[in-house]
């Protein structure tokens, strides 16, 4: 009897281990299956959360898109409201000053013109008074060529000598002086050629004598030499 129960015991003993291997190998099974669900709800749960806040912001970034445009439009809307509601005051002021720009424009091409026209007038007229002079010149040194030596020690003729070269220093401090004409090249801009003559001490197209003196005033002619030219 004792030892059959023994062997009965021991057989229930290794049913009893079975079963306990059994719920064990189950609830390791179940622990692993929970933990595996339990991470995959971790990332999902965790790829939910980057959405909403991706979403976010993008929500933030259309809402401050809006703002921006509803400011850029607000400070236009700002901007022609100001421009329509302008004081008259202010308009009066920019039309007075832009006529007063004008104006002084204006008067500051009229002085400019004004001074250029005085200028051309009193060389035109400074010109004309020379015309009538030169001949008032040659005259005095027609008259002095003829003085002979003797003649040159005469109160007289010392006068007109001195009175001659008074005159010509004044023309010289008004701009006016003679055209160097004799051993020149000719120069058609200031010279007139009256005759051509075949001259072997001379070169080709050089002035050799003089017949009537010119003069310039400035940097204008008023009057041409009257030359003769080798050829």
């Amino acid at each position: 009897m004792k030892g059959g129960s023994w062997i009965v015991n021991n057989e229930e003993m290794n049913e009893t281990t079975e079963a306990l291997n059994e719920t064990n190998t189950d609830v390791e099974e179940n622990t692993l299956e929970n933990v595996e669900d339990t991470a995959e709800n971790a990332d999902d749960a965790e790829e939910n959360e980057e959405a909403a806040v991706e979403d976010a912001e993008k929500q933030d970034q259309e809402a401050s898109e809006k703002a921006s445009e509803k400011k850029s439009w607000s400070e236009k809307l700002g901007k022609k409201e100001k421009k329509s509601k302008k004081d008259p005051k202010d308009t009066a002021i920019e039309e007075l000053s832009d006529k007063y720009t004008r104006l002084m424009a204006e008067f500051e091409n009229f002085r400019k013109r004004t001074e250029k026209e005085k200028s051309a007038m009193y060389e035109i007229g400074a010109k004309s008074i020379i015309e009538k002079i030169l001949p008032v010149i040659d005259n005095f040194e027609r008259g002095l060529a003829t003085v002979t030596e003797e003649e040159k020690e005469n109160s007289f003729v010392d006068g007109m000598d001195k009175v001659y070269k008074q005159f010509v220093a004044n023309l010289e401090e008004a701009g006016v002086k003679p055209i160097e004409a004799v051993g020149k090249e000719f120069n058609l801009d200031i010279h007139n050629a009256v005759m051509h003559v075949e001259d072997e001490e001379a070169d080709d197209n050089i002035v050799v004598e003089e017949y009537q003196k010119g003069y310039m005033y400035k940097d204008s002619v008023i009057r041409h030499s009257m030359v003769k030219v080798a050829n």
